[in-house]
């Protein structure tokens, strides 16, 4: 006959968060919620999920709180009030957490622009918008002339979801055909800078503006700068590790002019197409601001458990939402049966 032991019972606290944090992949600490009521309650009371989910994505330190869209955030943030209260707030955290962190490494990758902003000068407006970088064609964004090389410009974009998952921008710089010589309009160095409105932005954005905008977005991110080749094909420019972008809003900084115009002898940048490849979450999530502080409101799009009776106990609550974390390991890749002792 087989014995089966809870190693877990056996060994002290500090040793049992070692080897559970020793897991790298969210589904495994799932997983490892799903072996036993113990296991389950050990997980989420200690945040393991939260824990593993920070680390892989320190962007998401400022999470103020989470909560689902069926609940107010004054009923998130009644910690204290009671022990039924108490491990809502913590068991919805390990399910938000634990499908956060799988959603930024398994949701499809898609384009991720929605709309363009503002550019730091256009030269012929309409004409040369920063909206005609968002579709390839042969049309194309182009600055105002400048006398020295070394003036930047920057693009600024509004991408599809409030909270993306961004690892490449890939660029196209303007190669002008109609001028002697076919120059190409390219800047020498770029960088990438994610962040999130100071107030809340309307959805209908109009049209495009000549503005710096650094005094309407809060930068949380900035690249390292990444050299342009002069050449006018779409150049990929890889992140060193996926960034989780809070707020969707992209800035491009176009650094040190290249080239000059032979008729007026300027020097411009001209940009015919930009591509933001990423994970956009808001299928699954969604974000609320709290000002300036940079910390946000994550929201959790998902159906709110069942309501327990009134004369529930505290124990009846380790069986609350049993389903719903059978469901997300699925979810999270592979079916697993779930007993308790």
């Amino acid at each position: 006959m087989e014995i089966c032991m809870d190693f877990l019972s056996c060994l002290d606290h500090d040793t049992s968060m070692k080897i559970l944090m020793c897991l790298e992949d969210p589904s495994d600490l799932v997983r490892a919620s799903s072996v036993s009521r113990s296991w389950r309650d050990f997980v989420i009371a200690n945040g393991l999920c939260k824990q593993l989910c920070l680390t892989m994505f320190p962007h998401l330190l400022r999470v103020d709180c989470v909560i689902e869209p069926s609940c107010g955030k004054e009923k998130a943030s009644e910690v204290g009030c009671s022990k039924f209260v108490e491990w809502e707030i913590l068991k919805r955290e390990h399910e938000a957490y634990a499908f956060l962190a799988q959603g930024c490494l398994s949701f499809p990758f898609e384009e991720c622009i929605k709309n363009a902003i503002s550019a730091s000068s256009t030269d012929n407006y309409p004409e040369e918008s920063i909206r005609n970088t968002l579709q390839p064609g042969n049309r194309y964004w182009s600055s105002k002339g400048q006398r020295k090389a070394a003036v930047p410009e920057t693009l600024v974009y509004k991408l599809v979801a409030d909270i993306c998952v961004i690892t490449e921008i890939n660029i196209q710089p303007f190669q002008a055909y109609f001028q002697y010589g076919s120059p190409i309009y390219s800047a020498e160095s770029v960088r990438f800078r994610l962040g999130h409105p100071k107030c809340p932005m309307d959805d209908t954005l109009g049209e495009p503006l000549d503005d710096s905008a650094d005094d309407k977005f809060i930068w949380t991110y900035s690249s390292s700068e990444f050299p342009m080749a002069q050449e006018s094909c779409l150049q990929n420019f890889k992140l060193p590790e996926p960034v989780v972008c809070i707020g969707g809003i992209l800035q491009i900084e176009l650094l040190r002019r290249v080239q000059r115009q032979e008729m007026d002898g300027l020097f411009y940048i001209c940009v015919a197409y930009v591509q933001v490849k990423g994970r956009p979450l808001s299928s699954a999530f969604g974000v609320e601001m709290l000002g300036p502080s940079g910390k946000f409101v994550l929201k959790a799009k998902r159906s709110s458990p069942p309501s327990l009776p009134e004369d529930a106990s505290y124990h009846d609550v380790h069986l609350h939402g049993l389903v719903d974390s059978e469901q997300m390991v699925n979810l999270l890749g592979g079916e697993v049966l779930m007993e308790y002792d």
